[in-house]
């Protein structure tokens, strides 16, 4: 039975709650979901329901080695006076969805959060990235967010979970109706980090109002 992580919980991947290793690992699936929350609103909003907006909610991961940082941006580019990681470095995003290993890619980018099950998913073979990452950070932004006038206040449930590759859910972390997400665009959701040979799984919850991911890099990168 997968568990249902609060703030700050963190498990065992490799084991369930009773020390067993029941996970196959060699490929894991962190899978984002959201849902819109229906606008409501005057005599025809009643009949007719109102119009559910389009949020494009991106899911991306920062790979971390033992000082906690990303060693390698990849290809980048000045943007208003900073570095941004464009592809092909440790950072896992819609515009570089494969790391040049192989072991973690970005599936897609769900633009509306339609549909039911997980919106966007990042797949990590755990068991063959080098050991130099320590550490795996997933992070969601709401893209355009601040233009917008979106936040995570205005949705509804989201969730990250993590499933083996047998498709076993091993566990999983909501945010639905949590008052301080309001004003909220970005978020480092959870963490993925080895511990005694093992992989660990952490809930942050971390929110934040920039809706850009590398203002969140920011912290994680080397100072050049």
């Amino acid at each position: 039975m997968a568990i249902n992580l609060q703030k700050g919980q963190t498990i065992d991947l490799r084991k369930n709650d009773k020390g067993e290793s029941i996970y196959d690992l060699s490929q894991v699936t962190i899978g984002l979901g959201w849902d819109v929350r229906q606008k409501q609103g005057g005599f025809l909003g009643k009949i007719f329901g109102g119009k559910e907006e389009e949020y494009d909610l991106d899911a991306v991961a920062f790979l971390l080695d033992a000082n906690g940082k990303v060693a390698d941006l990849g290809r980048t580019a000045m943007v208003s006076g900073r570095n941004v990681a464009l592809y092909g470095g440790d950072v896992i995003y819609f515009n570089s969805m494969r790391h040049p290993s192989g072991n973690i890619w970005l599936t897609g980018d769900n633009r509306t959060g339609a549909g039911d099950g997980d919106d966007e998913q990042i797949i990590v073979q755990l068991d063959k990235l080098d050991q130099k990452y320590q550490k795996i950070l997933f992070v969601v932004t709401i893209y355009q967010g601040r233009k917008n006038n979106q936040h995570f206040g205005m949705v509804d449930n989201a969730f990250i979970r993590a499933v083996d590759s047998r498709g076993k859910e091993i566990t999983k972390y909501s945010l639905s109706g949590d008052a301080s997400m309001n004003g909220m665009c970005s978020m480092v959701f959870a963490e993925a980090y080895r511990h005694n040979g093992d992989w660990k799984f952490r809930a942050l919850g971390e929110a934040n109002q920039t809706d850009n991911f590398v203002d969140i890099l920011a912290k994680y990168a080397y100072n050049k």
